[in-house]
């Protein structure tokens, strides 16, 4: 179940309240300020709403639109990783207060994760220019230029090496191929699986380069040759589908 904001304050919090934003930074007075237009809250509200039908009324309690917007901020001011954000945020009261998560249970990073991938790119556009546009209005910009960046989530990849591409470019071809297969009802030829036939000859190469030598040479150009057959073979098929397909 989703939500605006956190519940009233505690009785601690007010009383610390005062204390902890006198800590702020310039810039946190002018964003919270800013942040304030039930317009952009709602815009993560509704983007929130949109991860399943009940999200709204059922299940166990999410982070507050208001709590994900401004950790998301924070995290894009502070050019800092999930990971980094959520361990910030617990340890500084002043985060907490800008934040407004008080005494709350600050989100890891894998549900900030979670987070940034359901709000998106379009409602990341719309609070943009809906924030562009407020600080117009209170002349806290003039708005005659204006640099933008992109939000990333961070992912892993491995080191790009030739096989492996090679075995990144044949698994892409041929689920695509399936994929075209399914839909079309069948071909007039049976798209043929060579993937794991590729990832065998990934895996030899990877072996080959523990050996120096001559003999390693030649195991690793007889392995390479065997891949660029496959890859070259997964190719032509993807050819003949892609034509089947138009015609």
């Amino acid at each position: 179940m989703i939500q605006w904001r956190h519940q009233q304050r505690s009785i601690w919090e007010e009383l610390f309240a005062e204390e902890v934003e006198a800590l702020w930074e310039p810039w946190m007075r002018v964003v919270d300020q800013l942040l304030e237009d039930e317009e952009i809250v709602g815009a993560v509200y509704e983007a929130q709403g949109k991860r399943h039908p009940e999200s709204r009324q059922r299940g166990r309690r999410q982070t507050p639109a208001e709590v994900a917007l401004r950790m998301l901020i924070l995290k894009h001011v502070r050019n800092w990783s999930y990971e980094v954000l959520e361990r910030e945020v617990r340890a500084n009261v002043v985060y907490r207060s800008f934040c407004r998560i008080g005494t709350e249970k600050v989100p890891d990073a894998k549900t900030l994760v979670r987070l940034g991938q359901a709000i998106g790119a379009e409602t990341v556009r719309e609070l943009h220019e809906r924030i562009v546009a407020l600080a117009q209005r209170r002349r806290v910009i003039r708005g005659r230029k204006m640099r933008v960046d992109t939000t990333v989530v961070e992912s892993n990849i491995h080191y790009p090496t030739d096989s492996s591409l090679l075995n990144d470019g044949a698994r892409v071809l041929t689920r695509t191929m399936q994929q075209i297969e399914q839909r079309a009802g069948g071909l007039k030829r049976k798209v043929r699986d060579r993937k794991r036939s590729v990832r065998k000859r990934v895996i030899a190469i990877a072996h080959a380069l523990r050996h120096k030598g001559a003999e390693g040479e030649q195991k690793r150009k007889r392995e390479y040759r065997q891949l660029l057959r496959l890859t070259r073979q997964i190719l032509n098929d993807s050819k003949r589908v892609l034509k089947e397909s138009e015609g």
